[in-house]
């Protein structure tokens, strides 16, 4: 064969492979594919199967369509061109998985979920394409000990005009693992295979069943949900031809259906039969809709008068008036004080600078709530979960803030003057217009302390989402002017500027000094990243700052030493930052700073009212890193050796709900409580309603709470 012929067969043979585009999603417990087997082409009349196989760490599972007792299904969404349909999952056969006195139903090991795609006559491929776009969007949940939920998107490009069989393996083995179908009997003809309801039991006669199976054991699954006793013991007998079994059913049974799909399987094989239920269902329990705890709540909320609903928004903005006072001797607002300490010495005989610069200060911190607030409500009304304190839960944010202090931090030091930096119609700009100036500290004031908001004004800014967006905004604003009132305050009394001291040479050394608020922001905004994305991305960020400082000082050079080392540093600084920026937004694969305190284990989904079920109490830490009251409760408070001998005392179990990168479940969870951002503490018993503590934990509250009682 000539080398043209040999380019060319291979040529052909990639044209048949499909074109990857996302098509695996890995996670610390699952390896997510998408794969396709079209082995006769993509055209009108035909079938394709494509499928997502789930590859499962030791002792992980995800779930079948029926997950049994608890647990989720793993849902397939497709996106697909015009006249091409999908099916439903053609579910393999699964296995039981005991959890106590529970059982569920699901997958470990490796599993693929099949599914066809139909390709009508309404099927027009792209001329200006070759391929047939496939997307999909899965959602599963997999469990060990602790529940996960995880999410996947995928796309593959099939080749319209040939054939893929590349999986054609892993397809026929998941088409060998799914249940044959049992031939249902025809009245009066043969027999049918029957669910026949006995007081508390359904009684089950299926007949058809292979002669090999008899004899044999069989696993029992049903198709519909909460309607047997999964865990429960349960008899079985062969009669013959005739498999029967005795099942309990549900003390929660939420369904009665007129025929019960079910599979039997043994050996790995299943077979699929539709039951004809005979007799009358007994009454059946109202399905539950919300755990256990918070239908308590419920209950207990519900017997308690409803407040005039005026009072609770007038009290929200009473909250967000003082929130945003309390705010200014918060310690991570200190840095933003600083630069107004310093510009209110320089100032200290200019009256009218002072009430301009206060007027623009506190424009630029009520319209930077206000644009917060709308991002928030633009947010929640296009269906997203946003808690407050959003902006510091992206690490590329909380890596450019800690850039801008640097740069702040190095000014105040006198290492530059930014004008010094600017071209000089820039630089002249800025001179005359020293309003912009007050306007961006506001700006800058609120990003950085809006976080620290929500330990003084949880529950107003919990009810400020769920208001309507008038309302909303308006606590929102209300919590700027909070914020800014001391300094417009004292930008238009004249009393105050008999306090400022006198300009003179001690506010070089003054304004030296402010840097160093600004370096320890720095430090606590690299802990806070490594926090987010491990060790690594903290020393990437790091290095960033190391370089960005040096590209400042050597713009502050002059002459040819200037142009040269400049350059060397910037090239250097946009190098680095290519190479490390991926270490810094990564997410780390080691367990998240909740779970490492021994004492402490992660939250998550559904974990609380499987503790409460197993009898045990619970406490909850809902936390972040760049919440500095949390950190403070945590080491004034919750690890204190008394308040920790009271935990054990109790056998409580502690959780930490970790939420310095955005977790929508902890933010659906938060909300439950009322809350929108944290720190939020809740102590949970079983049959009572959860107990929320208060934001600045004090021992003996914690303490009482935790009691015997």
């Amino acid at each position: 064969m000539n080398m043209s012929r040999l380019l060319a067969a291979v040529g052909l043979a990639l044209a048949a492979l499909p074109t990857l585009g996302q098509t695996v999603v890995t996670t610390e417990r699952v390896r997510a594919e998408l794969l396709a087997h079209a082995p006769d082409g993509v055209e009108p009349g035909r079938k394709v199967w494509v499928g997502l196989q789930l590859a499962h760490q030791p002792e992980w599972h995800t779930y079948w369509k029926n997950s049994g007792d608890s647990g989720l299904p793993t849902e397939l969404t497709w996106t697909l061109p015009a006249g091409v349909q999908a099916g439903d999952i053609a579910w393999p056969v699964p296995k039981k998985i005991p959890i106590g006195n529970l059982a569920n139903y699901g997958y470990e090991g490796t599993v693929l979920l099949p599914v066809p795609l139909t390709i009508t006559e309404a099927f027009q491929p792209s001329p200006l394409s070759a391929h047939v776009d496939i997307k999909l969007q899965a959602n599963w949940l997999v469990c060990k000990k602790e529940c996960i939920p995880e999410q996947g998107e995928f796309t593959l490009k099939l080749p319209a005009r040939s054939t893929t069989a590349l999986h054609a393996q892993a397809f026929e083995a998941a088409w060998a693992a799914q249940p044959k179908p049992i031939a249902q009997g025809l009245a009066g003809v043969r027999p049918e295979s029957t669910a026949r309801i006995d007081g508390d039991a359904l009684v089950v006669s299926v007949q058809q069943l292979p002669v090999a199976l008899r004899g044999k054991t069989l696993a029992f699954y049903p198709e519909t949900g909460e309607v047997i006793d999964n865990g429960a013991r349960w008899t079985q007998a062969w009669n013959g031809a005739e498999w029967t079994a005795r099942i309990p059913l549900s003390p929660q049974r939420s369904a009665s259906p007129a025929v019960m799909p079910v599979v039997l399987a043994q050996g790995g094989e299943g077979w699929r039969a539709e039951l004809k239920v005979l007799g009358a269902w007994p009454q059946a329990a109202q399905a539950a809709t919300v755990s256990p705890a918070l239908a308590e709540a419920l209950r207990e909320n519900a017997a308690v008068p409803a407040a005039p609903a005026g009072i609770g928004f007038w009290a929200a903005l009473l909250g967000a008036l003082l929130g945003g006072l309390i705010l200014n001797l918060m310690p991570c607002v200190f840095p933003v004080l600083a630069i107004k300490v310093v510009g209110f010495t320089r100032h200290a005989d200019d009256r009218r600078g002072h009430r301009i610069g206060g007027l623009a200060y506190t424009a630029g911190v009520v319209a930077s709530f206000a644009l917060l607030g709308g991002v928030m409500l633009a947010l929640r009304a296009a269906g997203e979960q946003l808690g407050w304190g959003f902006q510091l839960q992206s690490p590329a944010v909380v890596a450019s803030l800690a850039a801008l202090f640097t740069l702040i931090a190095l000014n105040l030091a006198g290492v530059f003057e930014f004008r010094s930096l600017l071209p000089s119609s820039v630089a002249t700009l800025q001179a005359k217009h020293p309003v912009l100036d007050a306007f961006l500290t506001g700006v800058l004031a609120v990003a950085i302390a809006s976080p620290c908001t929500a330990p003084f004004m949880g529950a107003s800014l919990g009810l400020a989402i769920s208001l309507p967006p008038a309302q909303a905004l308006a606590i929102f604003l209300v919590l700027g002017l909070g914020m800014a009132l001391p300094y417009l305050a004292a930008s238009w009394i004249p009393a105050f500027a008999r306090w400022l001291p006198r300009p003179g040479p001690w506010m070089e050394t003054f304004r030296r000094l402010m840097a160093f608020p600004m370096f320890a922001t720095v430090a606590w905004l690299v802990w806070v990243l490594g926090q987010q994305s491990g060790i690594d991305g903290a020393g990437a960020l790091l290095a960033l700052l190391v370089a960005l400082s040096m590209v400042v000082w050597a713009l502050t050079l002059r002459g040819r030493a200037r142009a040269v080392l400049a350059s060397v540093a910037v090239l250097g600084l946009v190098g680095l930052a290519w190479s490390a920026g991926g270490a810094i937004v990564r997410v780390p694969a080691a367990a998240s700073a909740a779970s490492v305190d021994g004492r402490w284990q992660a939250w998550a989904p559904g974990r609380v009212d499987q503790l409460l079920a197993e009898g045990k109490p619970v406490f909850v830490d809902f936390t972040a890193a760049w919440c500095v009251t949390c950190q403070y409760n945590k080491k004034t408070t919750l690890s204190r050796p008394d308040v920790l001998a009271d935990f054990d005392a109790g056998r409580f179990v502690l959780l930490r709900a970790d939420w310095t990168r955005r977790d929508p479940a902890i933010t659906a969870a938060l909300a439950q409580l009322g809350r929108n951002g944290v720190p939020v503490y809740v102590v949970y018993r079983q049959g009572r309603a959860p107990v929320v503590l208060s934001e600045v934990l004090g021992v003996q509250e914690v303490r009482a709470a935790i009691s015997p009682l």
